[in-house]
């Protein structure tokens, strides 16, 4: 175990686009409203412009003479080559860059802009910052390395992959090489049968993998924005064979990806169709209750299916529940939510309504700009100016296997976003009952990611104390998906955790522990004292009623 975190390792929240700008989209001509009202305030206020022009230009003097005047993070790898320290050239460019960044961060800071105005200006230029990188263009040291490697060859590769993203992928760089997997054949293999299907859904039974199990079942909710088998990618980091190897009955959800015919789908549709999913495992297995687990969207379902229960006095059945990097607190603060005005939120209502479906792939692109130097500039750089291949990682693909979400849904999040209704007792209602967070008196696990910019820790953090009943909070080394994917093989896996929950996120962070391992771990020791008593392990899936139907992955994650 490690000592407890110091004030200078706090842990900063989501500084760019988070979930509800994926939600919501962000348009092109909000950051150029934003860049106009950058320049308008410049010119109507020379002197502060001039004075920060002149600052630049005495940087870059001494620059050109070879000073070493900034340092790049060493976290970002875009200027790791040695050239860029040690070649004269190289050397002054990156310094140059390096000026004109931190001048524009100090001009913005001075200028007597609104904050809000300020925070659009910083999230604009960041953009704008990492887009005209020295490190993006064919005078890349390693571009220029990988061209005389090649004999040039690298240069046409690159070109090719240009083409193809263009008519192919949406002029975005490809972050992985599809052909390198196939569901069901190097992903999601876990054996296991589908043994109920509705219309918006297929269930799950995976085949037992240990000679006892536990009398109560796992019900894994995943997000209605991904598909399902980020729980089950490989055997070396599967949270389904984790599940069945100690002994867990797992059951998982398997969301089918909607279209047009489905736009009327909204949040109470999707608890209707959890809530008869979770009586279909009771049946199967004869427990009274379960043991929930819902990630990201799927962990605010979980949330609102379990408010209903318990206005239905029906929240017996229901033994635990597992919330991983979910909001039910929607309050975020991002630069990205302050393009989030009434008209931006219609105008992305509408659109959904108008085609039926929000497109995963617009999501997509969105969700790429949260970590444009991650994941737009380094496949840029790797695809078409050192003309390779992506990587072949299954993550990746699982990201890219988009979906999409029906028009009442997003409205749905986007009155989820914009109320943050689940905050204040009655302030959403599902399924025609009134939802009361306080009330649901089931144990709960939430677990976050210190480096999560899509549901930001401090958030989730907020969430966890929106519920009642007994609650414990972790939070994980990772960001978003890693966070999820955390098995205890990972030899970086550590977590903090603190047992006494106050109102301050930081505060509980300051008193936190930081623990070596995974949360795994300590999830299974949670979990297995919620799951009743141990028995022989049955082999048969279904039953009578629900007999089993196709092999998993089932047919509805092959919809695209």
């Amino acid at each position: 175990m490690r000592d407890k975190p110091t004030a200078g390792s706090l842990p900063t929240p989501a500084t760019y686009i988070t979930a509800q700008s994926a939600i919501t989209g962000l348009r092109g001509r909000d950051l150029l409203s934003t860049l106009r009202s950058v320049a308008t305030y410049g010119l109507r206020h020379p002197a502060h412009s001039a004075r920060h022009a002149l600052a630049l230009g005495g940087q870059l003097g001494r620059v050109l003479l070879g000073d070493t005047l900034h340092k790049p993070n060493p976290q970002d790898s875009r200027f790791s080559d040695p050239t860029w320290s040690l070649n004269p050239f190289y050397r002054r460019g990156l310094q140059a860059y390096l000026s004109w960044q931190k001048q524009i961060r100090s001009w913005i800071d001075d200028s007597g802009m609104s904050e809000d105005d300020r925070a659009r200006a910083h999230f604009a230029f960041n953009l704008l910052n990492d887009a005209v990188a020295p490190s993006n263009t064919l005078l890349n040291p390693l571009a220029i390395k990988e061209i005389f490697n090649s004999g040039g060859s690298s240069v046409i590769r690159g070109i090719g992959h240009l083409v193809d993203d263009l008519l192919h992928n949406d002029g975005l760089p490809s972050q992985v090489t599809k052909q390198s997997f196939e569901v069901g054949r190097n992903l999601a293999t876990t054996p296991g049968s589908v043994v109920f299907r509705n219309e918006l859904l297929e269930l799950i039974q995976y085949k037992p993998m240990s000679e006892k199990q536990y009398a109560r079942p796992l019900l894994v909710v995943p997000p209605q924005i991904n598909k399902f088998y980020i729980f089950d990618l490989s055997p070396t980091n599967s949270f389904v064979q984790f599940a069945l190897k100690n002994g867990l009955q797992t059951f998982i959800i398997s969301w089918r990806n909607p279209d047009v015919r489905h736009r009327e789908w909204g949040l109470s549709s999707y608890v209707e169709a959890v809530e008869e999913a979770m009586n279909v495992c009771r049946a199967i297995t004869g427990s009274r209750d379960v043991n929930l687990m819902g990630a990201c969207a799927g962990g605010l379902t979980i949330a609102a299916l379990q408010g209903h229960l318990q206005a239905k006095r029906q929240l017996r059945r229901v033994s635990s529940s597992t919330y991983l990097v979910s909001l039910l607190d929607s309050q975020l603060d991002s630069p990205a939510t302050l393009f989030a005005d009434e008209q931006t939120l219609e105008a992305a209502k509408r659109r959904s309504y108008q085609r039926g479906v929000l497109d995963g792939r617009d999501m997509a692109k969105v969700f790429a700009w949260m970590r444009p130097n991650d994941l737009i500039w380094n496949y840029w750089v790797n695809n078409y100016l050192l003309g390779k291949e992506p990587p072949a990682f299954d993550i990746l693909y699982w990201n890219n296997d988009n979906t999409r979400l029906p028009a009442a849904f997003h409205g749905d999040l986007l009155d989820f976003f914009k109320h943050n209704p689940m905050s204040h007792p009655g302030g959403l209602e599902v399924c025609g009952t009134p939802i009361d967070l306080q009330k649901v008196t089931v144990d709960s696990f939430s677990v976050a990611g210190i480096n999560d910019h899509i549901t930001p820790w401090d958030a989730v953090y907020r969430s966890t104390l929106l519920l009642g009943g007994e609650k414990r909070f972790v939070l994980s080394n990772s960001g978003h998906v890693q966070s999820i994917l955390n098995p205890p093989s990972n030899p970086k896996a550590n977590y903090v955790e603190n047992g006494k929950l106050s109102s301050d996120p930081r505060a509980w962070y300051y008193d936190a522990k930081h623990v070596d391992g995974s949360w795994w771990t300590q999830w299974l020791e949670w979990i297995q004292q919620r799951s009743g008593a141990q028995r022989e392990t049955l082999m048969t899936l279904g039953n009578q009623n629900y007999p089993p139907m196709e092999a998993a992955p089932g047919t509805y994650v092959r919809v695209r």
